[in-house]
């Protein structure tokens, strides 16, 4: 199995709440720029997808919380998708301090949208298989 992709992020002030702690929509920013990364990474363009008539969609979204996290630290996103039969895949995501604790993890449960239909496209890694020089970055063999 490949590592998860990794992206590594500094905190910024802006982010913070009135407690000094990582604003919740700031996670879901940080979930968001790293599976993007890791999309770009994996070689997709979403111009491509979206050339094909595909968007991905976000279903649902969790955040667990394991730690503080404050202004000016650097933390590591690891990013995993895991295949599941059917219309969606999940993306794991652990947010990781410098000494390997997991300060937060956000899940994802996705889909790809066939953006004419306004329907889930069965199977969506076969989708994205198609439209990735190196689909193994997004877990598909």
């Amino acid at each position: 199995m490949l590592e998860p992709f990794r992206v590594t992020i500094d905190i910024r002030t802006d982010d913070l709440d009135l407690n000094g702690h990582v604003r919740g929509p700031a996670y879901l920013a940080y979930a968001d720029h790293a599976r993007w990364e890791c999309v770009w990474a994996a070689g997709v363009d979403p111009v491509a997808l979206q050339a094909g008539n595909l968007g991905p969609v976000n279903l649902e979204t969790t955040i667990r919380f394991r730690r503080e996290l404050r202004a000016r630290a650097r933390i590591d996103v690891l990013t995993r998708f895991v295949w599941e039969p059917g219309k969606v895949s999940r993306v794991v995501q652990e947010f990781v301090a410098p000494d390997g604790a997991v300060v937060a993890e956000v899940e994802s449960l996705s889909g790809l949208l066939d953006l004419e239909r306004r329907r889930l496209v069965p199977d969506p890694g076969q989708h994205w298989r198609k439209y990735a020089a190196r689909p193994e970055i997004l877990g598909l063999p």
